[in-house]
């Protein structure tokens, strides 16, 4: 007893600050893995290795199996190559978030945004109603400050002023863009029939295809989606990869002004940073 309590005292006398801080380091690491992937396929890829390398190395302890448990002390070479192959939507969306939390390096890499009409808003709303009152089913994207370029390319360029009319009439079931996404960057409609990635979510699996690629889209962007079903007129909201179902226009309207409002503070923060302002 007198040798392990030595033992204790002697691991706490070589503690340093450096060792908690490593020690937090590589808790945070852990912990924000976990958090990545929760909710994901690579969730359940990640417990099954877990399971499996738990399971090989009891197995190779007890029977000591010499070649199971070569493989298990080179393992770490082969993860270092399926790591980024596996999990590479999550450490895309991590890195994309890092991006964006960096007010240095958001300013000058990120969308320039033009001031703000007050009409924005409204003519969404009135759009997204009209939608939803003759069952045309649309999807709209709100641009953040992450920047849609690659999925503006992937339909047609519209650079026009956001209307409720101009947005009716692309979502018109007989429009040749109606199947795609709209994205609008502040008070302008960017493009039409955008392709969205769809979501792989097990949430968002037994949705509709709209429905996927409004959490797509916000899961690897900043971005807020709006969208109309087709069957139902029902209105959904999707945000940060979450999808909330049957918004009222009361409430679509204050998410849009809180989305607006705090899309204008942040540009303007950042211009603050950066000596701009």
């Amino acid at each position: 007893m007198s040798d392990l309590f030595s033992q204790i005292v002697q691991a706490l006398s070589r503690f340093t600050l450096s060792s908690a801080l490593d020690i937090l380091i590589v808790t945070i690491l852990f912990y924000g893995t976990l958090m990545l992937v929760r909710g994901t396929r690579a969730d359940q890829v990640l417990r099954g290795v877990i399971l499996l390398f738990i399971f090989f190395s009891i197995m190779a302890a007890l029977f000591h199996l010499t070649m199971v448990d070569w493989l298990l002390r080179n393992s770490p070479i082969v993860l270092l190559v399926a790591i980024p192959i596996i999990f590479q939507p999550e450490i895309r969306r991590a890195l994309e978030h890092v991006g964006r939390t960096s007010a240095l390096i958001n300013h000058p890499l990120g969308t320039l945004s033009s001031p703000l009409q007050p009409s924005t808003v409204e003519e969404i709303v009135d759009a997204v109603q009209r939608l939803a009152e003759r069952r045309y089913g649309g999807l709209l994207v709100l641009e953040g400050t992450t920047g849609l370029e690659d999925f503006v390319r992937s339909g047609v360029r519209v650079d026009g002023e956001v209307t409720s009319d101009l947005l009716v009439t692309i979502f018109f079931v007989h429009s040749p863009l109606h199947d795609g996404a709209v994205i609008i960057r502040n008070d302008r409609i960017l493009a039409a029939g955008c392709v969205l990635p769809l979501s792989d979510n097990p949430a968002a699996l037994g949705r509709g295809t709209r429905h996927r690629a409004a959490v797509g889209i916000t899961e690897q962007t900043d971005a807020a989606c709006i969208v109309v079903s087709e069957e139902s007129g029902q209105i959904s909201l999707a945000r940060a990869g979450h999808l909330s179902s049957d918004i009222s226009i009361e409430r679509l309207t204050r998410f849009l002004e809180a989305f607006y409002h705090a899309h204008a503070y942040s540009s303007h923060n950042e211009l603050v940073a950066s000596g701009g302002g």
